[in-house]
């Protein structure tokens, strides 16, 4: 979980060697991981009561072998829950590059 002050980002990092699900030749994000993400936000966001504050939401898949490589943002009852790959298969200042982005396009300038 990354923060500061008043803005949450909690990552729930997966691995899965397929990122999506396949049916009728559909594909789509796995739901019971946008449950558990959300559920983890949702619970985060009612311990700040009635102060200012933002909690969102990350699930991080690294990156397969696979055609579809999800990077969506979604909103859910007032939370922003996005979904990311993140490609390991880098040296780790590439990765830490891709991290930092991340990072950037949470909290921008709050971090620095």
């Amino acid at each position: 979980m990354l923060s500061c002050q008043n803005t949450v980002l909690i990552i729930d990092a997966k691995y899965y060697s397929r990122t999506t699900q396949e049916q009728y030749g559909v594909h789509t994000l796995h739901s019971n991981n946008m449950y558990q993400i959300f559920t983890y936000v949702k619970n985060k966001d009612t311990e700040f009561a009635d102060k200012p504050h933002t909690v969102s939401g990350m699930l991080l898949y690294a990156r397969t072998d696979e055609t579809i490589q999800p990077d969506q943002s979604y909103q859910m009852s007032g939370n922003r829950i996005d979904v990311k790959t993140l490609d390991l298969n880098q040296e780790f200042a590439v990765i830490a590059e891709q991290l930092n982005q991340i990072t950037e396009d949470f909290f921008g300038a709050e971090l620095r």
